[in-house]
Parts: structure tokens; C-alpha cells; sequence
């Protein structure tokens, strides 16, 4: 693995493979080959030009494409919308505890933290649904959801601590509940997973973190040098080349936010973790800026995420939480979203 210099006191980022060739080998660029039927794409207008031609189809919704072959309805996915926004602002509504700890091993304490904060002390059978080791392999999904699935009484049998649990429990039919625990899945586990991937992110990028840079715009630089979502993905699709000549009728292309993050034709010093750049720019106007999509079609967490994301950092903040200072290196995986792994987190 490759080194990259990022953050406090000379801490280094150590990328996957794959994540350094990209870094390195095509960053400043706007369209290049990856593979004989995919083509890279990093420049500002063109992937611009390039979500604006089509909106996504089903399979490209990562929460809402079809779960084994049954499609998610615009009433599904809307009543379960409601339901975990309506779960998130009571969360936010309780107050910062005194006695919340959230030293140790990052990201897995903030995501612990966010699980019950959010979802409240439900059942083993959900708890399990947003466990991050089932992110593994989908056949552990597959099988936490039918054991899950089976466990279940008649509705109404147990009291559940979420809205969106609640939805578990109003399916009638076993196919139904398999479906809707499934979609719990789904949609409960990406908020964990996202904001703690998040504020880890920004812990190892700038903590301690100046006391006259908000909270906002430490995430927002967060966002911009290390993206949980990093990429995104379009089947191949005959608008394409009408956008871009060089882009074929078979070519499925790779949009990567990762590079136009850092691109210096778009940035200042653009691998400096610098917060308060964001004094200055809009996050929804800036060229190349997408870490929760593009804006025709903006990731349906974006509004749920920031705020929660923000919760721990008051925590941080109030409780001076700092990556050990006998930690100097990072790692970043190719596993999923763009997190540092394995962060140290103590009290200065």
C-alpha cells in the first residue's frame, strides 16, 4: 500500500490498493478506461452532464432497487421514509448524555452509539439487522433476515422501541414480513454505517478540531477527503454517448466523487484537511461535490446523517475525544463505504 499524508501531528493514511491507483494514477482527469466495458468518469461537467442525461433505475438504488426480484413501491419506500425520519428526530430531540463514553475503537463505538440512540434497545432479531459484520457477505444477511423473520409472533405480540421496527410487525404474511425485515435492514443499518463512518472520518482528519470552525463545516471537509460514499455506478445505457462520444453503447460507467473531491482544478490545496474553506462555498452549488449524490437525485439520508453526525461531534468536542496520540496510521479498505479503520479514539 501506497501512503498518503493527511490530518494532525503527521498522521498518514494508508489506502487500498486500488483506492491509491485511482488517487494516483487518474486524479485531474475527466474520462478514462477501467476495465474493456467500463469507463471512469471524475470530471465535474461531465458527470454532470452524465446524471442529468437519465435518472437512476431500480437496480441503481442501492435502498430501494428490488429485494429478490420484488420491486420496492413509491409507497414503501415513502411510508418507510417517514418512518425512520420520525425514529431520527426523536433521537435528536434527547439530550446529549453526561455520561455517554465514546472512547475506544472507532467506527464500531459511534456505530453502537447511533443504534440504540436511534432504534432504541429493540430485540436481538433487529439489533442484529444493523449489525456491521453481516456486511461481510449478503448470505449472512439472508439468514439473519429469515431467522429473524421466523422468530416473529403475530402482529402486535412484542412492543417495538422504532417506527420502523413497528412496519416489521404490521406485515401479515410471512413473505411480507421477510420483505419488510429485509427493508429494515436496509435502511436502518446505512444510517449507522454512514455517520459513524463519517465522524470517524473527520476525528482522524482534524482532531482536535479548532474551537471557531463549526461542526458543519469540519463534516463538510470530511465529505470532501473521504467520501463513505465514494463512487457511483451507471449501467450502460444509449444516453451516454450522446453526452460523451467516447463513451460506448456497452460501457457501464464509474462516477468517482473520490477524485473530483481532490481534484486541483476544482480546489485549493485540495489534500489539506482544511474545514474552513467551507466558510465560503456552497456544498449544493460547488462543481464536483457529491458526497450524497447528484442534485437530481441527492441520497434520501443526507437530511438525517449531517445532524446526527454533528451530535457526536458535540460529544467529541465536549469530552476533547482525539485519536491516540501512539496512532499514526490509518487504513482505509476497499470494503464498502470509505471509513479509516480501526481509529483509536481517547480523552486528551
Amino acid at each position: 500500500m501506497a501512503m498518503s499524508s493527511t490530518g494532525r501531528s503527521a498522521r498518514v493514511t494508508l489506502f487500498a490498493p486500488r483506492i491509491e491507483e485511482l488517487l494516483h494514477k487518474y486524479r485531474g482527469q475527466d474520462l478514462f478506461r477501467l476495465e474493456a466495458d467500463t469507463v471512469g468518469v471524475a470530471g465535474a461537467d461531465l458527470m454532470d452532464g452524465l446524471l442529468r442525461s437519465r435518472p437512476a433505475n431500480a437496480e441503481e438504488r442501492p435502498t430501494f432497487k428490488p429485494v429478490q426480484g420484488r420491486p420496492v413501491t413509491r409507497a414503501d419506500a415513502s411510508a418507510l421514509m417517514q418512518a425512520v425520519s420520525a425514529d431520527v428526530r426523536a433521537a435528536l430531540k434527547k439530550p446529549l448524555d453526561d455520561r455517554t463514553d465514546l472512547s475506544g475503537k472507532w467506527p464500531h463505538t459511534p456505530h453502537v452509539y447511533l443504534r440504540d440512540l436511534v432504534f432504541g434497545r429493540e430485540s436481538f432479531r433487529f439489533r442484529v439487522l444493523v449489525d456491521r459484520r453481516l456486511e461481510l457477505t449478503p448470505k449472512l444477511t439472508w439468514m439473519a433476515v429469515a431467522a429473524g423473520t421466523a422468530m416473529l409472533g403475530k402482529p402486535g405480540t412484542e412492543i417495538p422501541l422504532s417506527n420502523l421496527a413497528a412496519r416489521v410487525l404490521d406485515a401479515e404474511s410471512y413473505d411480507d414480513r421477510r420483505y419488510a425485515m429485509y427493508l429494515y435492514r436496509r435502511v436502518a443499518a446505512p444510517i449507522c454505517f454512514t455517520v459513524a463512518a463519517l465522524v470517524t472520518n473527520a476525528v482522524w482528519l482534524g482532531a482536535p478540531f479548532d474551537d471557531d470552525v463549526p461542526n458543519r463545516d469540519v463534516l463538510l471537509e470530511a465529505l470532501r477527503l473521504l467520501p463513505p460514499s465514494w463512487n457511483i455506478l451507471r449501467v450502460a445505457s444509449p444516453e451516454f454517448g450522446e453526452v460523451d462520444g467516447r463513451i460506448g453503447r456497452q460501457d457501464d460507467i464509474l462516477m468517482l466523487p473520490l477524485l473530483s473531491h481532490r481534484d486541483p482544478r476544482l480546489w485549493d490545496d485540495p489534500e489539506a484537511f482544511r474545514p474552513e474553506r467551507w466558510k465560503d462555498l456552497d456544498p449544493d452549488t460547488q462543481p464536483g461535490y457529491l458526497p450524497f449524490g447528484h442534485a437530481d437525485e441527492r441520497c434520501w439520508g443526507r437530511h438525517m446523517v449531517m445532524p446526527l453526525a454533528e451530535r457526536i461531534l458535540d460529544a467529541v468536542r465536549r469530552d476533547g475525544l482525539v485519536v491516540s496520540p501512539e496512532q499514526r496510521v490509518g487504513r482505509v479498505e476497499l470494503d464498502g463505504l470509505l471509513e479509516v479503520s480501526g481509529v483509536r479514539v481517547v480523552r486528551r
